[in-house]
């Protein structure tokens, strides 16, 4: 499938992290994987993986000592998780505004189509997560891509997915820019 994505405005990365309530149930996966290509987000990277605990800790560390961060950690290491890196001219905003409010609650109420508020459960199984900055997609993208370069994509790779054409692999389930040798494969990484 071909895409002529052009843009004139240098595109922003973001994580993505789909949560092991979600990636339990291949129907919701499958959705929310959907709900990412319908959004006009392109996937640079996509990776399953098993989470441990330590790296939850160390994820999550700026929660520490508040009331749901054992709660989340816990949850996080349960199963397995998909991170994605997506691409757009807004990504980070465009993806917060995909997933919905943190809470589920509100999501259903403010954002009943957004990911949250059609398939979240709790605030803590809401579904997905996503970077609130570019400081932070920066920090996260290189704690689940360690050997993802951004600056290196940025200075070679980002004028052609700018440009297009841009063309998305069934197979592989990410997007891949004209010259960059074929479809990139999900990266199985290890498990972290």
């Amino acid at each position: 499938m071909a895409s002529a994505w052009r843009s004139p405005q240098a595109l922003q990365l973001t994580l993505a992290l789909v949560k092991p309530d979600a990636v339990a149930h291949p129907l919701i996966l499958e959705a929310v994987h959907q709900q990412i290509l319908s959004s006009q987000l392109l996937i640079v990277r996509r990776r399953e993986l098993v989470w441990r605990r330590e790296d939850c800790r160390r994820f999550y560390q700026e929660h520490e000592g508040r009331f749901f961060y054992q709660r989340l950690v816990e949850f996080m290491a349960s199963g397995p998780i998909r991170a994605y890196i997506l691409a757009h001219p807004d990504a980070i905003q465009r993806w917060r505004t995909l997933m919905g409010p943190t809470r589920v609650f509100r999501a259903r109420h403010v954002a009943p189509d957004s990911i949250r508020g059609s398939l979240g459960l709790t605030d803590t199984r809401n579904t997905t997560h996503g970077s609130d900055s570019v400081a932070s997609a920066s920090r996260e993208i290189a704690a689940f891509f360690p050997d993802f370069s951004e600056q290196r994509w940025y200075e070679e790779e980002e004028p052609r997915w700018r440009w297009g054409p841009v063309r998305y692999s069934p197979e592989g389930g990410v997007h891949c820019a004209a010259g960059t040798g074929g479809p990139a494969r999900p990266d199985p990484g290890p498990a972290v």
